[in-house]
C-alpha cells in the first residue's frame, strides 16, 4: 500500500542527505558550508534552522548540544542526527524521483548552454 506521507522538498532533502555526509559533525555552520561548497547554495543561519525545527518536529532528525567551547564565547553547538523516519523519507524520495525519470532523455539545447 503507497504511503500517504509527502514527499520531502528539495531542500529538505540537501539538509538531511548534508547531515548523513557530516556524520557526528552536523551542526549549523558545518551543514551551511557544505551546502555551500557542494551546491553553491548560500543558506541564511536563520532559514537552516527554521528548516531543521521543522523536520525535528516531524521526526525526520533528532538534536543534541554538544559542550561549551571557549572559541565559541562558551556556547555549544547542536548537533543533528536522522532518525530512522528521516533516512525512510530520504529512500522514498530518491525512489520516486528515480521512478519519474525513467525512461526520459534531455538533449542539451546548445543555445541555452552559457559557455
Amino acid at each position: 500500500m503507497p504511503s500517504k506521507e509527502k514527499f520531502l522538498g528539495e531542500f529538505e532533502q540537501f539538509i538531511l542527505l548534508s547531515i548523513l555526509k557530516l556524520n557526528d559533525n552536523a551542526y549549523g555552520s558545518a551543514i551551511r558550508q557544505l551546502l555551500s561548497e557542494t551546491i553553491k547554495r548560500d543558506v541564511t543561519i536563520g532559514a537552516l534552522y527554521t528548516t531543521l525545527e521543522r523536520l525535528e518536529k516531524k521526526g525526520l532528525l533528532t538534536s543534541k548540544m554538544g559542550k561549551a567551547t571557549p572559541e565559541r564565547g562558551g556556547r555549544a553547538k547542536k548537533y543533528f542526527m536522522l532518525t530512522a523516519k528521516g533516512q525512510d523519507a530520504l529512500v522514498r524520495s530518491k525512489q520516486a524521483l528515480t521512478a519519474m525519470w525513467q525512461g526520459i532523455s534531455l538533449m542539451i539545447n546548445p543555445k541555452a548552454v552559457n559557455v
